[in-house]
């Protein structure tokens, strides 16, 4: 991101807590859900720090209202263009992750089987761990080789939830 542009950040509720929001003029760039507003601010002050940071409490323009709907409905086609920061490949596993139908997982192998890249299970999940845009960008849809939940930045309880919602609205096991 560069100086010139600012970032607007709105804090909304969702169903499942607090999510800060925070746009482009080109996007969405952060969906950081918490429950400690100074904690997500400072996370996306750190993840933009050469960018100036507005706070917004209206929507003129829809964004956060598009950008909550996406929230609530597991694999919705109706989201915000996302403009997640990152490295190239940082970026090539987001594209991969939203990929994953809502209701399935993968593993962090099989994320980097098909990225082309099998022997990169560690930096995939530092991938994830990165991901500025949570559950637009579904890193919670992806587990550990046992099946297990491994990781997940914002909590197990969120990528639990999350799981647990998409496979009830999918109808998937």
């Amino acid at each position: 991101m560069t100086a010139s542009l600012s970032l607007h950040y709105y804090y909304a509720q969702w169903s499942l807590g607090t999510v800060l929001l925070a746009f482009s003029p080109d996007g969405l760039c952060a969906a950081l859900p918490g429950d400690d507003r100074q904690a997500l601010l400072a996370d996306l002050q750190k993840r933009h720090q050469r960018a100036p940071l507005s706070p917004v409490t209206t929507d003129n323009d829809g964004r956060r209202a598009a950008a909550l709907q996406a929230l609530e409905q597991a694999g919705s086609t109706l989201t915000p263009p996302l403009v997640p920061q990152g490295s190239e490949f940082q970026r090539a596993v987001w594209r991969v992750l939203q990929t994953i139908p809502a209701g399935q997982t993968r593993t962090y192998g099989q994320v980097a089987a098909l990225m082309g890249k099998p022997a990169a299970t560690r930096a995939v999940a530092s991938a994830c761990a990165a991901n500025p845009i949570a559950v637009l960008i579904p890193c919670h849809r992806v587990l550990r080789a046992d099946g297990g939940l491994g990781g997940f930045r914002w909590g197990l309880e969120l990528k639990r939830a999350l799981l647990q919602r998409e496979s009830a609205v999918t109808g998937a096991t």
